[in-house]
């Protein structure tokens, strides 16, 4: 199958991004803008994209759609998107690029080729595309993930796995552990201790002794806020992961609670538009979550 339409289910901070490269690539990029936000349609117009109204109408325009929402919506859209296929006839590729564990990954998969779709399991590492070096890569894997290697972009990496589901989700469970299970580790030890007052005590050994790790959580936690929703059901999808092979799921469980207390203060109810304009730092951030503002 040619790839020549593809439609980006939901045109958001990284969704819009990569919609962006995908019309630079050549390729036509629809959207399904019945029932989102008014931020939603203007990154949508922004990038140019076309509005397809429906999922109805998004599928039978698209031999590609793309999902890149909250990872606690994706068995939602892979369901709508499943439903689409079976009204109108179109077995077309559904491609799920959010943060879900390999068993999530492979009920959706289980939702679209019940529905004669293709499916193929996907995971985003890195930040949107939106500057020259910005370069995310785009994991994939699954029987048909080989449809991925027609898209070309140097802004976009692909990275196509093997034949199996839940292997490109399984590489992203592991890696966003890493990061945004450590950031939410920094962002609590940072705020317990400005609590305790001992703040630039701490700053200062940081910086003198693990300098590196200090500098590159500080970029972490100045992006985060906005994001923290998000990164909610991202945790509890890694815990299911590491719970479904036997290993403890109260780490994440944990950092799942630091994630929830960031988006329900007034940084984490700001748009990423409206956190990069105020450019805090990431010492700024976890000073305001510490003292309440």
């Amino acid at each position: 199958m040619q790839i020549r339409n593809v439609g980006v289910v939901s045109p958001g901070d990284m969704g819009q991004a990569i919609a962006g490269r995908l019309k630079e690539s050549g390729l036509s990029v629809y959207a399904a803008l019945d029932g989102r936000s008014e931020r939603t349609r203007a990154l949508a117009r922004e990038a140019g994209l076309t509005d397809c109204g429906s999922m109805e109408k998004l599928v039978a325009a698209c031999e590609l759609v793309l999902s890149v929402i909250n990872p606690g919506e994706a068995l939602t859209v892979a369901r709508h998107a499943a439903a689409a296929m079976k009204k109108t006839g179109r077995k077309i590729a559904f491609a799920d690029l959010n943060a879900v564990s390999p068993q999530t990954a492979r009920d959706a998969d289980r939702m679209v080729r019940e529905a004669g779709g293709m499916f193929i399991d996907g995971g985003i590492i890195g930040p949107p595309p939106r500057g020259e070096k910005d370069k995310p890569r785009i994991y994939v894997s699954g029987p048909d993930a080989y449809l991925f290697e027609q898209i070309s972009h140097p802004n976009l990496l692909m990275r196509v796995l093997s034949e199996r589901i839940g292997d490109a989700s399984g590489v992203k469970m592991c890696y966003a552990a890493m990061t945004k299970g450590t950031t939410a580790l920094a962002v609590e030890l940072l705020v317990a201790a400005r609590k305790l007052g001992v703040e630039q005590a701490l700053e200062k050994e940081l910086r003198e002794s693990r300098g590196d790790v200090f500098d590159w959580q500080m970029k972490n936690i100045a992006v985060m806020p906005p994001k923290a929703y998000r990164w909610v059901p991202e945790m509890q999808e890694i815990a299911k992961t590491f719970g479904e092979l036997g290993l403890t799921r109260r780490i994440f469980e944990g950092a799942t609670d630091i994630y929830a207390l960031v988006a329900a203060t007034p940084l984490g109810k700001e748009s990423p538009e409206q956190a990069r304009k105020k450019g805090r730092s990431g010492l700024d951030v976890t000073r305001e979550l510490a003292d309440g503002k």
